[in-house]
Order: C-alpha cells, then structure tokens, then sequence
C-alpha cells in the first residue's frame, strides 16, 4: 500500500548500533526500533525510555522497522499496523553478539520488573 511506504528513506542508514539517547545518557533499552524515514535508533515501548515512540512525536516520523536480528516488520504509527517494508541500507540490525537487553554492562539485575507492560 503506497501510504504504508511514506516516511519511508530506504538508503537512510542506522545512527548507531544502540538506541541513541540511552547511549547519551548511560541508561539501557529492551529492543531497539529503527526510524525508517532518518535512521534514529530507539528503544522500544517495552524499554523504561521509549525513545523511538519519542522520537516518532517529536519528529512526526511515521514509520519504525525492528532494529533486532532476524526481525524483518515495519511499523506505521499512523495506522497503527504493522506491514512487510522494503530493504534497508545496512546494518539491518544490530551486531547479533550485541546482548539484549543491553547494552552489556547497564543492564540492572531487576530489569525484567522495569519493563513497561
């Protein structure tokens, strides 16, 4: 569907390997989700920060793609539905040895009870 691919920069490439807030400021993300339109690496909804949901309201950047091995769904916040998308400019995901939760190292013991449901 044509209005699924808008917001959508297929040669965009990935700004880092790790949600780039939480990076910045020595926290840790769940999953990590990749803008499709610029390439913003963000942590999840599960993740206490929610950074790629941030960022999709303070840009208007419609479309997020998994950013986890293996993990090929795209994401449109508009429809709230998810879609088969094209191929990205890589990396299409993060390093695989790359621990998730993560990054390694950040990870508090009590993770699992600072998710968001």
């Amino acid at each position: 569907m044509e209005s699924q691919r808008d917001g959508i920069n297929p040669s965009a490439e990935p700004s880092g390997t790790g949600c780039k807030e939480c990076l910045a400021a020595g926290s840790w993300w769940f999953h990590l989700r990749r803008c499709t339109e610029c390439g913003h690496i963000g942590c999840c909804d599960s993740s206490p920060n929610q950074h790629a949901t941030k960022h999709h309201h303070a840009t208007g950047h419609p479309v997020i793609a998994s950013f986890e091995p293996g993990e090929r769904w795209f994401y449109d916040y508009r429809s709230g539905n998810f879609f088969n998308g094209p191929s990205l400019a890589a990396p299409r995901w993060h390093p695989e040895d790359q621990p998730a939760p993560g990054p390694a190292g950040r990870v508090p013991p009590n993770w699992e009870e600072l998710l968001h449901q």
